[in-house]
């Protein structure tokens, strides 16, 4: 009950901040325990708007970025989704709580790629243990690839700094009409955040706020 009034609290704050305003994010941000992506002690901070640490140099975002990201890519059921990025498996739970809810006639799917084989199995339990393994599929590998397996995608969430507005894999992977959320600019300062969307082979971007994440390390991003 304590984790469920202060995932409650966070909501509403997110509402009352007009953070969040989807009713589909609402509710995925009511339901999926952020408490169970966290590192076991820092749970007791898991409702704080704010990243934490998850290890290898990584971090899980602050609710009020995800709620965002995910307010930005207008999902919906039935959308199939590649993610950038694991992680903790937090954001991709989200993700598949709004495109594939459970008992939904029209169940669409996320696929999300994580360079760390350590965090991709950490998340992959995590997913499990929270009743999303079925609707996530978690990928050890190089993210800025893409996935090009499952493409074309309705919706790309990118969830580390490109060097680069949009790497080609993800053009080639995105669906026409689709839309692709991506932080781009500096490695350290400097970044922002960009929605882009796919208009047959043109792609029209919108630079929606300056944002602070991970590099995106890989063939089409930033070098180790």
């Amino acid at each position: 009950m304590e984790f469920e009034e202060k995932r409650k609290y966070l909501v509403e704050s997110l509402i009352n901040r007009k953070i969040v305003n989807d009713q589909n994010v609402i509710q995925a941000m009511l339901k999926v325990p952020r408490h169970k992506f966290v590192p076991q002690g820092a749970a007791s901070s898991a409702y704080l708007d704010s990243p934490l640490s998850i290890g290898l140099g990584q971090t899980i975002s602050a609710p009020h970025m995800n709620a965002m990201m995910c307010e930005y890519l207008e999902l919906k059921e039935g959308d199939k989704v590649l993610e950038i990025g694991t992680g903790s498996g937090y954001h991709a739970a989200l993700c598949a709580e709004i495109v594939a809810p459970e008992d939904c006639k029209n169940p669409g799917h996320v696929y999300t790629i994580e360079r760390h084989k350590k965090l991709a199995d950490k998340a992959q339990k995590s997913l499990e243990d929270t009743n999303y393994g079925d609707r996530v599929t978690v990928i050890h590998g190089d993210g800025t690839l893409g996935y090009s397996k499952e493409a074309p995608y309705d919706k790309i969430l990118v969830t580390a700094a490109s060097p680069k507005k949009v790497p080609p894999p993800y053009k080639k992977q995105l669906k026409e009409g689709g839309i692709l959320c991506i932080p781009a600019g500096s490695r350290e300062w400097g970044q922002n955040l960009y929605i882009i969307r796919r208009e047959g082979d043109e792609f029209k971007s919108e630079n929606i706020t300056g944002v602070r994440f991970v590099s995106l390390i890989g063939k089409y991003g930033w070098q180790e």
